[in-house]
């Protein structure tokens, strides 16, 4: 996989969060910011997977 460039340009107090939180971890702002989009990337797939089982084989949680 290879990767490209997004440029954006934020708000600078959105920034000052973003570093805070990124320091908090010990990363980079842009390593945080590509966690942090992989991260809900995945919460969205798992949940489509779940919607679509559910469809599948109905509701078994009752």
């Amino acid at each position: 996989m290879g990767s490209t460039v997004l440029s954006l340009r934020i708000d600078g107090e959105l920034l000052d969060r973003l570093k805070v939180h990124a320091a908090k971890r010990g990363m980079s702002v842009q390593d945080y910011v590509v966690r942090t989009l992989i991260r809900d990337d995945f919460d969205e797939r798992f949940k489509t997977a779940v919607e679509e089982t559910e469809r599948f084989y109905g509701d078994v949680t009752t």
